[in-house]
């Protein structure tokens, strides 16, 4: 895919969401990196409907830390993976406490050290939390640059460095953001709604999904 049919694509996604935000609730550094924590191999509508309830009794590492990991579980029954998850967030904490004042790190080294954050979590976190130019690749956002054309890549790590190679400057931002919800709602894994997407005239995808009749 050629530069200006990238710009295009990303020029196109923008008119049509001028300033795209996470689907996660979060008021803080802390919160969102909890949020995107729980939200590994679960939907957002899960990890926002438990932390509605748990965000208002604990949303500091030492609240979070006091709840203890049965506290946490209880919160976030719902949630795939909660046991592992809520030992995670514990231990997540301690070294938020112990290590960096209660603040999260505004530091991808750091970030990737805390238990149950590894490289897309830190940088949704870099990019949303502290304004880093990162693009987080998760499995919508490696099928959409695949299936477009638009970044190619045997892995996440590889569509990563394509697309901070390949997005102009300008989108670099909001890029994740766009991708992601576009994967989410549109191209989506079984059945690309090809017939009402933005972006079908600038995509690579063959063949095209026609309407449904």
């Amino acid at each position: 895919m050629n530069a200006n049919k990238r710009r295009a694509i990303f020029e196109t996604l923008q008119s049509i969401d001028p300033h795209p935000k996470s689907e996660l609730e979060y008021t803080s550094p802390f919160e969102l990196l909890i949020a995107v924590m729980l939200s590994a191999q679960a939907t957002d509508v899960s990890v926002n409907k438990a932390m509605r309830k748990m965000f208002p009794v604990a949303n500091t590492p030492k609240k979070v830390f006091a709840l203890g990991e049965e506290g946490v579980s209880e919160y976030i029954r719902t949630i795939g993976l909660y046991r592992t998850k809520a030992k995670n967030v514990i231990a997540t904490c301690r070294i938020l406490i112990d290590q960096h004042g209660g603040e999260v790190p505004d530091d991808r080294e750091a970030l990737e050290a805390l238990p149950g954050v590894g490289r897309k979590t830190a940088n949704v976190v870099l990019n949303i939390a502290f304004g880093h130019p990162t693009i987080a690749v998760d499995t919508h956002i490696f099928r959409v640059a695949n299936r477009t054309g638009l970044a190619l890549g045997k892995d996440v790590r590889a569509v990563e460095t394509a697309l901070e190679k390949f997005t102009p400057k300008d989108f670099v931002q909001d890029a994740h953001h766009w991708l992601i919800l576009h994967g989410r709602y549109i191209c989506k894994a079984r059945v690309p709604e090809c017939w009402h997407c933005a972006i079908e005239p600038l995509c690579e995808y063959r063949p095209k999904t026609p309407a449904p009749v």
